[in-house]
């Protein structure tokens, strides 16, 4: 999807992608990254989602990237935290304790200016991506974090149906971006309560990336 289209559902609010809760799938298998406290998690096209809030409460670290400045603002907003910002180039930096957010294209975003994950969270970035740009997604999300074990959620339904995003995905679908990556696990594999967005009856499912 190009940044437009992104840009304009921020700017509109429709943002029926954003969870007004924590996602069932985070909370049933963080545990499965083994993750010390204090470990620092990547969550890519982060929004504002509630998550981020669960995972400062876990006693982790957080780091993210958005695109949408609106976005990132209303997060701290209603996290009723101040942040720091600073510019970094084409990127700019919203900081506060154990948490930053990077603000731009995901794709300007390096490992230098990142710093070391122990973990990526991707509930909404691999989904909301065509497969036009899936594969150069994978290979900058891998060079970014050092190949650091992801908690992937997908959706599979009939993409006849529903254009998306969030798009479906396959098995087959993920094992073609990550499979010469990494080792996956399916550790869940469920029905999306009342359908994707109230259109189609889904599947919703967690995966657990390991590097080869």
């Amino acid at each position: 999807m190009e940044a437009d289209f992104w840009h304009t559902r921020w700017e509109n609010m429709q943002i029926g992608f954003h969870e007004g809760a924590v996602n069932r799938m985070l909370s049933a298998h963080i545990g499965a990254l083994g993750l010390d406290p204090g470990a620092r998690i990547f969550l890519p096209l982060c929004g504002k989602t509630r998550d981020i809030a669960w995972l400062l409460a876990q006693g982790y670290r957080v780091a993210g990237a958005e695109l949408s400045e609106i976005a990132v603002k209303q997060l701290f907003e209603e996290m009723a935290v101040t942040p720091e910002v600073t510019a970094h180039g084409p990127l700019k930096r919203y900081a506060a304790d154990g948490l930053d957010i990077f603000v731009g294209d995901i794709f300007d975003l390096t490992a230098d200016l990142l710093g070391p994950v122990d973990a990526v969270y991707d509930r909404a970035a691999f989904v909301a991506l065509p497969d036009t740009m899936r594969g150069r997604y994978a290979g900058h999300l891998a060079a970014l974090t050092d190949l650091a074990p992801q908690l992937l959620v997908t959706f599979e339904y009939d993409q006849s149906v529903m254009a998306g995003p969030p798009f479906s995905l396959s098995g087959a679908a993920v094992r073609a971006q990550y499979g010469t990556r990494y080792t996956m696990t399916q550790l869940a594999d469920i029905d999306v309560p009342g359908g994707l967005k109230g259109v189609c009856p889904a599947r919703e499912k967690a995966l657990h990336l390991t590097a080869i």
